[in-house]
């Protein structure tokens, strides 16, 4: 898990560029708020504001994070003075705090947009909760937000405009919505956080009327970034173990600080940092260092001991369950259903990087098969994510188990293959072989008889377009054979046993 965490791939250094400015920008923010002379619980709400700016606004293109980051606080501040009136009301809070988590999942229908605007109206409901805001601290609340949203943009949109000397990003991939009402996984998720939060809340309230919002938050993150009832269980898994590791070495680092403010900003920075480099690759770890950062500003505070680390272990479990109760029982959505769209998904962008990148060998100006190998990797890191659930250690579905890994294994030789290819249409002296167009015939074929209905009687297999022996074979025909074998592999577990049965 270490490995996996801190010595990924890293390609371009983005993560690390990511997580850096994250802590610029976030360090800026609070900075500002201090020499504003705002007090600690307004500059914790300007650092928080900052940080979901950064993190959870993920549009296409520059002008699109511009406008979904002007909109967090038309969004985020009538949430806050909604919580803050509330705050003397439990009844009426608690039930427009479970309309805030509806509502926000729901919001995930619109793309990422709908998604950050989703999470920061949540999260200001949240921190309400954490501050114990009330309808006097607004101003300066709204001060301290604004300020800080200020500063976290400046950082990203002038400062330290990273992607600048990166190509150009592909569309977002968005989630298979499997149709309308309540068949749209959208609306059941909203639904399932909806119960899940409500089920937090009343267990939580149950152990603490002070500290219960923790169980609803760690509900409403098991949530976020799932499709499938298999996803959102090993999502809690790895919220719950990231929490218990991140309470451990929180005692170690956080305590011994006894509030002293320069050594924790400087764990807070170091937890920022992780935060934002390993979100990408473990979530285990991002919960350890979410963990740590909020252990640090107790400390802050003056309220941490072991008992309310205790506690929150306690509560993250609750939420947990929460989350694992309403996808088992509230409009589940099966794993295999999500697995099956995302798979396909992958394989017709397969077929579409082989289609640009003949088209570029063939002299089209504006073949661009480096875009689609972009798009082909975030649908790759959904289709690895949608089936963890099958591949995780725990999982005693072993044939499953197999069939999963198996796949995962053949996408990224797909993937691999794909890459070579675009590497190779990129090269200007690249020369057109008339074997190319009957090899991207092939593909295609193999790519329709992986996707489309199963058929009826023996199928003949796709004749290889391996070179005859001894041959020269065009670098582009060496790839698109390699390719055109994984394609032809993955009918085993694809086909073979039935599709439905890759997940449960």
């Amino acid at each position: 898990m270490l490995k996996r965490a801190f010595v990924a791939p890293d390609p371009g250094r983005v993560r690390l560029r990511f997580a850096s400015r994250a802590v610029l920008g976030i360090g800026l923010a609070v900075a500002l708020c201090g020499l504003a002379g705002h007090s600690l619980a307004a500059a914790v709400a300007g650092g928080l504001a900052a940080l979901l700016a950064l993190f959870t606004v993920t549009d296409a293109t520059v002008r699109a994070q511009a406008v979904t980051t002007a909109l967090l606080p038309v969004v985020g501040l009538p949430i806050l003075a909604l919580a803050a009136v509330l705050h003397e009301l439990p009844v009426a809070r608690d039930l427009a705090f479970l309309t805030v988590v509806g509502v926000g999942a729901y919001a995930r229908r619109w793309g990422p947009r709908g998604h950050a605007l989703g999470v920061f109206a949540f999260m200001t409901f949240f921190a309400a909760q954490f501050l114990h805001t009330v309808p006097g601290q607004l101003p300066e609340l709204y001060a301290a937000v604004l300020t800080s949203l200020a500063a976290s943009s400046t950082v990203r949109f002038g400062l330290w405009r990273y992607e600048r000397r990166l190509p150009a990003p592909p569309a977002p991939v968005a989630p298979p919505t499997g149709g309308t009402g309540l068949a749209r996984i959208t609306t059941r998720q909203a639904v399932q956080a909806t119960a899940g939060a409500g089920i937090a809340l009343v267990v939580g309230q149950t152990l603490s009327d002070q500290r219960w919002y923790w169980a609803v938050g760690a509900t409403w993150w098991v949530f976020v970034n799932t499709a499938s009832r298999g996803e959102t269980l090993v999502r809690g898994f790895r919220r719950f173990l990231g929490t218990v590791i991140g309470i451990v070495l929180g005692l170690l680092v956080a305590l011994p600080l006894h509030g002293e403010p320069v050594a924790t900003a400087a764990i807070v920075a170091a937890a920022v940092f992780g935060i934002f480099y390993s979100a990408a690759v473990s979530y285990t770890w991002m919960m350890l260092a979410v963990t740590v950062m909020a252990s640090a500003l107790y400390e802050l505070l003056g309220v941490l001991d072991p008992a309310l680390l205790a506690l929150r272990v306690t509560e993250t479990g609750v939420g947990a369950l929460g989350a694992v109760l309403a996808v088992l029982l509230v409009l589940p959505v099966t794993t295999h259903s999500v697995t099956d769209a995302w798979v396909e998904r992958a394989l017709r962008c397969v077929h579409t990087c082989t289609a640009e990148a003949a088209a570029r060998l063939a002299g089209s100006p504006t073949a661009d098969p480096a875009r689609r190998v972009a798009e082909l990797e975030q649908i790759l890191a959904r289709v690895r994510q949608s089936l963890a659930p099958l591949v995780h250690p725990f999982s005693p579905l072993r044939a499953r188990k197999g069939r999963a890994r198996h796949v995962l294994a053949l996408l990224d030789d797909c993937a691999r293959e794909v890459r070579g290819l675009a590497s190779v249409a990129a090269d200007p002296e690249a020369s057109h072989d008339a074997r190319l167009v009957a090899a991207c015939w092939r593909v295609e074929a193999a790519v329709e008889a992986l996707t489309g209905p199963p058929a009826v009687g023996p199928r003949h297999p796709v004749q290889s377009s391996a070179a005859p022996h001894g041959a020269p074979a065009e670098p582009v025909l060496v790839h698109l054979h390699a390719l055109e074998q994984a394609l032809l592999e993955l009918a085993v577990p694809l086909r073979g046993s039935h599709r439905a049965s890759l997940g449960a």
